[in-house]
């Protein structure tokens, strides 16, 4: 078999193979098995009829379709892992001729651009950092207040953060709205939560009273139409929230006394405000590595992207273009913006993704079994599944496993990264990235079993993966 690549683009080339049919012997001789099983032939058994009679009967084209139809995927294939291209996605193949001796046929085919990669070294980026305050303990301890507290109705008006209950019903050009009628609605006025315009209409109103204001839907049939929503207050309750005391502690929470629970406050303050500095130092130093690199996003990959976006939107909307539509116009965006800025988060997640691959392939990157399985374990509880659940559901998915091994590849690339390039707090100071992200484990601290090099699973975790499916090495 010869083969050849031409370069179409930085993203995209063309590979031209020739395939002499004394290499497919196996293949012939599969494909007059299977029609000897098809065909009736006066004077043989059924399966034994002699490949020149199946040739008079059928035709030699018949069987050169079929022995081609076969064998090009193999041959696609092979002629990918001789050339040494990184293809994505699928191919374009079309057969280009039929001889005598061979058959040839080209594919057309995204692949990986090359890309030059900076020292990690002269990377730097700047991230902010904040240590918990006592505010912060002092929000969480309210958000528990507010937990146990307790509702008391009150003779007045409604005021903002009074809790309420509400009849709503709704018209559009005097049509009734079905999925805007509800009765007995709790709702917390000021949080927003339900209708815009809703809680500026009943502030001032009192119990038994009913008021109209006027609102753009954003789902069901009158998605994007103004509606005329007339709501009636049934009862108006405001929520006293217990003292902070040591009863309240022992109510509240695990621990005996406000002393205590304060302290695991504060630390849950801490973890929180950790994570935010994690997450902005990954998300700072990918993306200053794409604004570095040249590298293009293959059309293909994107477009498909766009398109799985796409379906993604229209079926929870029962597959309809014009709700869609109508929903945008009511969030104040149009259609062509809906479509620029997919566009552009596809762009931005086949970069991503390639850009940590050309890292992973750079840097000899390889995940070992226990890797695999401790993010096979997290993404399984991320969906709520148990791993052994979960494997079984990917094995039914195209490349599933090959994509969990891959994002767990991409991750550790992106992990070394991190703890090469020159990280700062606002003040310029220098960040042990460490204290994040954990310290890299050397080869005499590696457990000896067949695995490849493993990373601590909760460095890896800390380290939110860029997916971009449908774009994987093949």
């Amino acid at each position: 078999m010869k083969s050849t690549v031409e370069q179409l683009s930085a993203t995209r080339v063309r590979i031209s193979v020739e395939v002499p049919f004394e290499e497919l012997k196996p293949d012939f001789d599969r494909a007059y098995k299977a029609l000897a099983q098809q065909i009736r032939v006066p004077g043989f058994r059924q399966g034994k009829v002699p490949p020149r009679i199946i040739d008079a009967r059928v035709g030699r084209g018949a069987v050169l379709e079929q022995v081609i139809n076969d064998s090009v995927p193999g041959r696609y294939s092979e002629a990918v892992s001789t050339t040494d291209i990184k293809a994505i996605g699928q191919p374009e193949i079309e057969v280009t001729g039929i001889e005598d001796d061979h058959y040839a046929f080209t594919a057309e085919v995204d692949v990986r651009p090359e890309v030059e990669l900076p020292a990690y070294d002269t990377v730097e980026v700047s991230v902010e950092v904040a240590e918990a305050a006592d505010e912060d303990v002092e929000d969480q301890l309210d958000e528990l207040r507010k937990r146990f507290g307790t509702l008391t109705p009150v003779d007045r008006t409604v005021e903002n953060g009074d809790f309420v209950t509400l009849d709503l019903s709704a018209t559009v050009d005097g049509k009734p709205v079905d999925d805007a009628t509800a009765e007995g609605l709790s709702h917390e006025v000021g949080s927003g939560e339900l209708i815009e315009g809703l809680d500026e209409a009943i502030v001032g109103v009192a119990a038994d009273e009913t008021a109209e204001f006027t609102t753009k839907l954003l789902a069901g049939e009158f998605a994007g139409e103004d509606a005329t929503v007339a709501v009636t207050v049934r009862s108006v309750k405001v929520r006293e929230l217990p003292e902070v005391d040591d009863d309240f502690a022992a109510m509240a929470s695990e621990f005996d006394t406000v002393e205590e629970l304060r302290a695991d406050l504060r630390e849950k303050a801490e973890q929180t405000k950790k994570i935010q500095v994690t997450n902005s130092i990954r998300d700072k130093v990918l993306q200053t590595l794409l604004d570095t690199v040249d590298l293009p996003a293959p059309e293909n990959v994107v477009n498909q992207q766009v398109a799985e976006q796409l379906n993604s939107a229209l079926q929870s909307l029962d597959n309809d273009e014009e709700t869609l539509n109508r929903l945008l116009q009511a969030q104040g965006k149009t259609r062509e913006e809906f479509d620029k800025d997919s566009r552009e988060a596809a762009e931005k997640a086949v970069r991503a993704q390639l850009l940590l691959d050309a890292i992973a392939d750079a840097d000899e990157i390889t995940v070992g079994q226990q890797e695999l399985f401790e993010r096979i374990f997290a993404e399984a509880q991320r969906y709520g599944m148990e791993p052994q659940q979960f494997i079984q559901e990917i094995q039914q998915q195209p490349n599933g496993l090959a994509t969990i091994f891959a994002d767990a590849r991409r991750t550790k690339a992106l992990l070394e990264v991190i703890r090469a390039v020159n990280v700062k707090d606002q003040n310029g100071n220098a960040i042990d990235v460490t204290e994040y992200f954990g310290a890299p484990v050397e080869d005499d601290e590696l457990p000896s079993d067949e695995s490849e090099s493993d990373e601590d699973s909760t460095d890896e975790a800390e380290v939110a993966e860029t997916e971009t499916d449908g774009s994987s090495d093949k």
